[in-house]
């Protein structure tokens, strides 16, 4: 059976092989319950283990590792129009998941696991979630688990490896290198990692907060190829789907001009945008306010920088404290979807963000920071926030966070709208793509970004 044949079998399953999804939500009760977690916000005093090197005008810790803080500012023609702190972390982690066939489907070893920032205690992330620092054990700590199995990656059959980007308008570009291997042979099950099927791992997606970042980012590079498939394993795949118009769009689509003028629109943005990026000191950001309990913006800003006191059983290392950047309020992200010539497509808007590795990628619809004025909203963006608020073809509405291990209590609104495509007039920027150009164009590195990959996550077939 091929790897596409296999991952849509287990896409399927979404009442699993190994556990029940009763078990699995039992698991992650038991741990929240048990595990010792205490995370508190104590001020920060500029010149302990994590300083502010008047130097570089960076905070860092006193080992350089795992990330920075800088200043950050952004120019158009010259002018002025954005500073704020930005996260530097130049290092690329793993985010790797392995699968393998058990008791006839393919499932995924994923981990119940504990990030300083999280909304909640417990997140179902990948198997192995790893900065460079964790890997090397820069932190003086044990060694990541199952990290071996990544290391020797190349002795495995790999279903994907792809360096891709992460938040552009907190990092300063930041990537990590999303990974799946399949293993074939017995593997010791922590107490903190459970085989689930892919299918039950997009079930616990409908609850808020509970599969993080790092797992969705990872489920959605997975390349789904007809060409791996016979005829007769393409006609059982096409019985799986319950929705014929995403079915339609992964498989029946071929690669066309749309792919070539995403490229083109993208290409044009790298060469022609006249907005500049430089870091800067960050007691300079005329704007901010470094005190000793926050690096705050003196008006309205979408986040802001706290420092906290951490324990949590079971890390590699159980006390520490570091800075984590806040959000004051709640992103909206949102994709409109329609049904086009029987295949499903999706709106998606090639955007500028200010630490994008390269200018600019593939994002939803929608993209709102919470401070976002309403005044300043295009009509692609206001027509989605009007229907927001209705329940009319919606396929998917859940508040899921952002990267605990780096912002502390951020949450989404993750919304995916079905909707005529009569009733959306085009803007610049914005176009209308099926899945499987989507999935061709992520096994290219920084195309599409975090926000649109998660998005395409929660799709169920």
């Amino acid at each position: 059976m091929s790897t596409t044949y296999e991952i849509i079998k287990s896409w399927a399953a979404a009442e699993g092989t190994v556990s029940t999804m009763e078990e699995i939500l039992e698991w992650i009760d038991y741990r929240n319950r048990t595990l010792t977690v205490d995370i508190r916000k104590i001020p920060m005093s500029y010149d302990g283990f994590w300083h502010y090197d008047r130097e570089s005008g960076m905070i860092r810790n006193q080992n350089n590792s795992f990330f920075q803080l800088s200043g950050f500012e952004e120019t158009v023609h010259g002018a002025v129009v954005r500073e704020q702190p930005v996260i530097i972390q130049d290092e690329i982690g793993y985010l790797g998941i392995i699968c393998r066939k058990m008791n006839g489907v393919w499932n995924f070893l994923m981990q119940a696991k504990v990030e300083p920032g999280n909304v909640n205690v417990i997140q179902v992330s990948p198997t192995i979630q790893a900065t460079k620092s964790n890997f090397t054990q820069a932190h003086g700590g044990k060694a990541p688990a199952y990290l071996e199995y990544f290391k020797n990656s190349a002795a495995y059959p790999i279903i994907l490896d792809q360096v891709q980007s992460e938040q552009s308008s907190r990092f300063y570009k930041k990537r990590n290198r999303n990974i799946m291997i399949y293993v074939d042979e017995d593997i010791e099950v922590l107490p903190s990692h459970k085989w689930m099927t892919l299918g039950q791992i997009k079930e616990l997606m409908k609850y808020d907060n509970l599969v993080n970042m790092d797992s969705r980012t990872v489920i959605s590079c997975i390349p789904l190829l007809r060409s791996e498939l016979s005829s007769a394993e393409l006609q059982e795949v096409k019985e799986m789907f319950h929705d014929e118009a995403l079915y339609a769009s992964i498989f029946e689509s071929e690669s066309t001009q749309t792919e070539h003028i995403l490229f083109n629109c993208i290409n044009n943005h790298k060469m022609l945008d006249d907005c500049r990026g430089r870091l800067k000191p960050l007691d300079q950001l005329s704007s901010w306010d470094m005190n000793e309990y926050e690096i705050v913006c003196k008006e309205p800003y979408d986040y802001k920088v706290v420092y906290c006191k951490i324990e949590i059983e079971g890390r590699e290392v159980r006390f520490w404290e570091q800075p984590l950047v806040e959000a004051n309020g709640i992103m909206m992200l949102g994709m409109f979807t329609a049904v086009k010539d029987g295949k499903r497509q999706f709106l998606v808007k090639v955007r500028h963000e200010p630490g994008c590795f390269d200018t600019a990628e593939l994002s939803p619809s929608v993209q709102l920071e919470p401070s976002n004025p309403r005044n300043e909203l295009n009509a692609i963006e206001e027509l989605f926030l009007d229907l927001a608020e209705k329940d009319t073809g919606k396929m998917a509405d859940v508040l899921l966070s952002e990267e605990g291990g780096r912002f502390y209590h951020e949450q989404n609104r993750n919304v995916i709208i079905e909707i005529d495509p009569s009733a959306v007039k085009l803007l610049p920027d914005y176009y209308w793509v099926d899945y499987h150009t989507l999935n061709t164009m992520m096994r290219f590195n920084n195309v599409v970004n975090i926000q649109l990959r998660n998005l395409l996550s929660l799709l169920h077939i």
